[in-house]
């Protein structure tokens, strides 16, 4: 008789809990939780990270505390928190404390506002709901919807950064092609095509080679593959970095300097950018030291974050006052305002430098105003 090989007790064990583990995430939150959006089946505040209970495989973003989501790995997308004008999807206007399914199992990407919804399928279709009072769910009418429903096209990217939106009225996203779209409020030119006229359906920004988007208040960002970062919009307290007047208006994307930059991240007057190099810039709205410049100065014009060069390209968040992302390590750092604890440090210190979350982290989705959802790596089972 061959001998096949003998298993030591170790990797009996791992073989076992292989089977009970598969490749699930954990999903935690943190923050503010009046709405119950924290997943918890309660609505009481959290200063240090919770878990979620389930298993889960990626975050898109989140631009409000109304409401969180996240996939899970068979390709179901998860809601939960407030629900005003059907943005948590479940056809109707009711709170969730904890998470709640959307129908269909092939979700890929979203970003969830404090009223309204998108989110692309594997398939390249892309679907919005919620609150469409500008036309900004982008269905050519301005009735809301509470379940989702289809933008035309079938090619829209899924990829990290490729839908973004513009305030909570607006909305971009890019197709596989490199062109760029996008629709709804345009009173301050918010659309990028030369004009402030409102539209219920996409229309094209100009160019081709367009590789990620990001919205503001009123104002949007995005950059190209030839390493060029664009901005466009309202320049309240300078977040579109072009060294311009505040409250200046632009209607068509004007070239922020450089030639190396990756992806751009916005927040509410506030912008970073992540460059090829790993380097973190930021500039605009300060108030909270969400710049992490270790003080409360406004820039209008990029300013880098400390001399790291770690910061991982698509796990960089902005929004409500907060700057942060995950490190080629693992580890989250957070920066700026910090109301019912959302930067994780078991207090509600304000910090203008990055702080680290304790902890390693695979994703992690927008910041709300006052919170954060994070995704930790599963442990492999040798280390359980």
């Amino acid at each position: 008789m061959t001998r096949k090989g003998v298993w030591n007790l170790q990797q009996v064990r791992d073989k076992y809990l292989q089977s009970l583990w598969a490749n699930d995430g954990q999903l935690w939150t943190w923050g503010l939780n009046t709405s119950g959006n924290l997943g918890q089946n309660d609505i009481a505040n959290r200063s240090s990270p919770i878990q979620v209970p389930g298993g889960w495989s990626r975050l898109g973003q989140t631009k409000s505390d109304g409401g969180n989501a996240a996939v899970k790995d068979d390709g179901t997308l998860w809601m939960m928190g407030w629900n005003n004008k059907g943005g948590l999807g479940q056809n109707n206007t009711i709170k969730y404390s904890s998470p709640v399914q959307i129908p269909g199992t092939t979700w890929s990407n979203y970003i969830v506002t404090s009223t309204k919804s998108l989110s692309t399928k594997t398939d390249g279709t892309l679907w919005s709901w919620g609150n469409n009072g500008n036309g900004q769910l982008g269905h050519n009418d301005l009735a809301h919807k509470s379940s989702p429903v289809q933008i035309p096209g079938t090619t829209w990217d899924t990829g990290d950064f490729k839908i973004g939106v513009l305030n909570t009225i607006g909305a971009a996203a890019i197709k596989t092609d490199g062109t760029l779209w996008t629709w709804g409020d345009n009173s301050n030119g918010t659309l990028g095509v030369n004009n402030t006229t409102q539209r219920s359906s996409p229309v094209q920004v100009p160019g081709t080679t367009w590789r990620h988007v990001s919205g503001g208040q009123n104002f949007c960002m995005a950059t190209k593959t030839d390493g060029t970062l664009w901005a466009w919009g309202h320049n309240g307290n300078g977040g579109l970095g072009l060294n311009q007047p505040d409250n200046t208006k632009l209607s068509s994307p004007t070239q922020i300097p450089g030639t190396t930059w990756y992806a751009a991240f916005t927040g509410y007057y506030e912008s970073a950018g992540l460059k090829t190099d790993g380097t973190l810039w930021s500039w605009g709205y300060n108030t909270f030291g969400q710049s992490g410049q270790n003080n409360l100065i406004q820039y209008s014009s990029p300013v880098q974050v400390g001399t790291d060069t770690t910061w991982n390209k698509d796990k960089v968040r902005f929004g409500g006052g907060t700057l942060g992302g995950i490190k080629t390590d693992g580890t989250l750092w957070l920066m700026g305002r910090n109301g019912y604890g959302k930067l994780g440090q078991n207090n509600t210190t304000a910090y203008s430098s990055p702080v680290q979350v304790p902890g390693t982290y695979s994703d992690v989705g927008g910041f709300g105003w006052y919170s954060i959802t994070a995704l930790k790596s599963p442990l492999t089972p040798s280390q359980l």
